[in-house]
């Protein structure tokens, strides 16, 4: 099944149909990656955007950096898509991030390096987060151990979201370059991907903490699979013709 994926969805970006899988998860994955964040944007707004590229308010306040930030997550995952057989780099993952924050005015504004690591330390709640100067040895550590792999799993994937999510390696930007990546290394490794639903959101958290300070995968393996079946049942209608 992954194979037809990745087939449907270079197909309908290269010839930008939104209505198939493509679309789909481009909303998806978009909109709740970014929620996670604190993203306002609701699906339908999302959907908008993504499909007309404006958005109508209704009377409502919407943040500029809640929109700067969800075409700049459309653009990041084009870039995935195009790139999705690559070996994971640091200079990839860097690409990743430029096109997610590149137009995003208040990250300008506060001097955060785009596309490029992050020049002052960051807090993750009780997380000690790698400092600016131990970022890019770290990143290295994680990325020669993570292609040692022959054959990468699922339990892999965990291990190394984990850490990264560890080294918060951008000054903001890490959770949503965090799961594009897993999306990318799924499609690498014919592993069926999945997307981290807003409503897990609490789960999702309460995984990687158990992972960083525990050592113990179990939940977030438990919760990428839990998210791999939902994910299946989205999009099996266009894949499967079902």
């Amino acid at each position: 099944m992954v194979e037809k994926l990745i087939e449907y969805l270079l197909y309908e970006f290269e010839h930008q149909i939104r209505n198939g899988v493509y679309g789909l998860t481009q909303r998806e994955l978009s909109y709740n990656s970014n929620r996670i964040e604190g993203s306002t944007l609701t699906k339908k707004q999302t959907a908008f955007l993504f499909e007309t590229g404006a958005l109508t308010s209704d009377g409502e306040i919407i943040r500029a950096k809640d929109i700067e930030e969800m075409t700049g997550h459309f653009a990041m995952f084009n870039e995935m898509l195009k790139t999705y057989n690559e070996p994971l780099t640091e200079d990839l993952i860097k690409r990743y991030h430029f096109q997610l924050k590149s137009g995003v005015f208040e990250d300008k504004l506060n001097g955060y390096p785009i596309g490029a690591y992050k020049n002052r330390s960051n807090i993750v709640g009780d997380i000690q987060t790698a400092s600016p100067n131990e970022v890019e040895n770290r990143m290295r550590v994680l990325l020669a151990f993570y292609h040692e792999k022959r054959e990468v799993d699922i339990v892999d994937l965990a291990l190394f979201h984990a850490e990264y999510e560890k080294i918060h390696p951008f000054a903001d930007g890490n959770g949503r370059t965090g799961r594009i990546i897993l999306y990318k290394e799924c499609l690498k490794n014919k592993i069926l991907p999945f997307i981290i639903h807003d409503s897990n959101k609490v789960e999702y958290y309460y995984a990687l903490n158990k992972a960083q300070n525990e050592n113990d995968f179990d939940s977030l393996v438990f919760l990428f699979k839990k998210e791999q079946d939902r994910y299946h049942d989205e999009i099996k209608s266009f894949i499967e013709g079902e």
